[in-house]
């Protein structure tokens, strides 16, 4: 019989424009000591921890081994790093408890995007013998994302003005941009500023805890009931950028059209009544709404989203989060988060959580 897992306490910094007075431990500190707080555990209860970030954003190698300060690794600890988003721990973390070896685990993940140009850092994720030699930055490639679901009359320039007005509208106190923002002129057409995501640093950490260790760390824990991830060809050239078949696929294998008794949804339609989604741009809401079947009885982004605040390496674990903080409270009882990395949505991940009857 597979594992019960479930995400039992999570917390998230507020997303500034700019951390410089803290290094990465002194920014992460606090949100380790919150999630910990959040179900009485000591470190050394932690059966195994996993960490994302990213090399480039700290612009030294193995910058994530000084993060491990704001953990404590001694006496030793069972530990593991992902250069990639913290759902990507997440995973790992998941996969870990699967297997029996950890009852707990910590996931972590942080991102300073200010210090440096973030658009040209992340021209470092393109095809190096193609695409990155032309440097291409992330804005110019949701650009072209966007202007060919305008193309394809799958949305307009007003329409994705309503996207970033209405992730905005948040209430969420961690969020950078809330309320009312102008949405400016073009950074690159079709796009305006207000179609971007706001450059921010921020961190996130989530505890799993497995069967009846869950219950006792949390009321109402958040159970995991799949997770999955896919992969769109690295070429741009030979993808359709108006759809993402890897997040329908991760979905799929997720359970996200599965009935709690393991019946099929109606047509494919996703059996969640909140999603989180991971779109840094207007136009991929609407890509990864087309993908997942996603109608108006679903709530989409009440966190505000990467719209609203996008610390990289951490965005993809907050919305996991978030959707997990919304069943510990009661305010949804099945609901649907995604993460994504790479440009146009290049790798999707996808997991389904679940809160007990109630």
């Amino acid at each position: 019989m597979t594992r019960e897992i479930a995400v039992v306490a999570f917390a998230q910094t507020d997303t500034l424009r700019t951390t410089e007075e803290h290094s990465e431990v002194e920014m992460l500190m606090p949100v380790l000591h919150a999630v910990l707080d959040q179900t009485g555990l000591k470190t050394a209860d932690i059966g195994f921890t996993c960490s994302g970030s990213s090399d480039y954003l700290a612009g030294r190698a193995f910058s994530f081994t000084l993060a491990l300060d704001g953990v404590g690794a001694w006496p030793p600890i069972s530990e593991s790093h992902v250069e990639m988003d913290g759902a990507w721990a997440l995973y790992e973390a998941w996969t870990k408890l699967l297997t029996g070896d950890a009852d707990t685990a910590l996931v972590y993940s942080y991102g300073k995007s200010s210090p440096g140009s973030l658009r040209d850092v992340l021209t470092r994720q393109l095809d190096p013998y193609y695409v990155a030699p032309l440097w291409p930055d992330s804005v110019a490639l949701a650009a072209l994302q966007a202007q060919a679901l305008i193309d394809a009359g799958d949305t307009d320039e007003p329409a994705l003005a309503a996207i970033a007005a209405r992730c905005r509208a948040t209430d969420n106190p961690h969020a950078q941009l809330r309320g009312e923002v102008p949405h400016g002129d073009y950074r690159v057409r079709p796009l305006r500023t207000g179609d971007c995501p706001p450059i921010g640093d921020g961190a996130a950490a989530v505890i799993l805890a497995a069967g009846e260790r869950a219950r006792e760390l949390c009321p109402r824990p958040a159970w995991i009931r799949g997770i999955d991830h896919r992969i769109e060809a690295h070429s741009l050239g030979v993808r359709d950028l108006t759809d993402s078949p890897s997040t329908r696929l991760a979905a799929e294998r997720a359970g996200a059209f599965e009935l709690p008794h393991g019946l099929k949804g109606m047509g494919g339609t996703p059996t969640v009544d909140t999603a989180e989604l991971h779109a840094p741009f207007t136009a991929q809401e609407v890509v990864l709404r087309k993908a997942l079947g996603l109608g108006d009885e679903v709530r989409v982004n009440p966190s505000g989203g990467a719209l609203a605040a996008n610390p990289m390496m951490a965005a993809g674990l907050t919305r996991i989060g978030e959707a997990a903080a919304r069943i510990h409270r009661g305010e949804s009882d099945r609901a649907l988060a995604h993460a994504t990395s790479g440009p146009c949505l290049q790798q999707n991940l996808v997991a389904v959580l679940e809160g007990d009857p109630r």
